[in-house]
């Protein structure tokens, strides 16, 4: 069964307080936290200040993707802020391993993002160090746009490398994730979905979780 992370980052700020209790009396598994730098992607969200409060508003897994240039600068506090998984983007990493050495030595479970272009091979030689994968399925930056189609050939690619080694590697997939494509990406081997509009967006955030978790 698909482990469901609803992306904070498309939640009313205004009502956050109303949008982590939905979230906590739903089906989801995980808060997906998207930190932006303005550097590393073309927009700013939010810091480990915030990551602190949804931690205090919820038992559930923080999970914590940093779309952000040098993130080992941050990571710590990050760790105090209440993460359980940091994920760090590969195209941002000049010394990936040390990265998720770092992240690990924390005690969070440490991921490793990548873009649309950046091929899955990329991976390998990293992909026994670490807990999952966060496949960007749209170009980072900004909430609502449309799934990158191609996107399924490489979740092909990454379940066939990790089954192939026999890790246990979540494989989470971020951006543009829809009712009607969830299956679609589910039968290519994804493990978790990401999804943040079409949860907050939705008439019935609740009933669309207890959809998405059907799955």
């Amino acid at each position: 069964m698909a482990l469901i992370a609803p992306s904070l980052l498309s939640a009313n700020f205004l009502k956050l307080e109303q949008d982590c209790e939905m979230l906590n009396i739903s089906e989801a598994d995980w808060y997906h936290l998207d930190v932006m730098d303005g550097r590393f992607v073309p927009n700013i969200s939010f810091g480990p200040m915030l990551v602190d409060f949804f931690r205090k508003a919820t038992t559930k897994v923080c999970d914590v993707h940093l779309m952000i240039e040098e993130p080992e600068k941050f990571a710590e506090q990050f760790k105090n802020a209440g993460a359980d998984n940091l994920s760090v983007h590969i195209e941002a990493c000049r010394h990936l391993h040390r990265n998720i050495q770092q992240i690990r030595s924390l005690g969070m479970k440490a991921g490793v993002a990548i873009n649309p272009h950046t091929p899955v091979s990329d991976l390998a030689d990293v992909l026994g160090d670490i807990d999952l994968v966060c496949m960007m399925s749209v170009n980072p930056g900004f909430g609502g746009q449309k799934f990158i189609p191609h996107t399924i050939e490489k979740i092909k690619q990454l379940r066939k490398m990790i089954d192939d080694r026999g890790l246990n590697v979540l494989i989470e997939i971020d951006g543009g994730v829809t009712l009607e494509n969830a299956p679609m990406i589910l039968g290519a081997g994804a493990d978790v979905l990401v999804a943040g509009n079409t949860v907050f967006k939705a008439d019935d955030p609740l009933g669309m979780i207890r959809k998405l978790k059907a799955l």
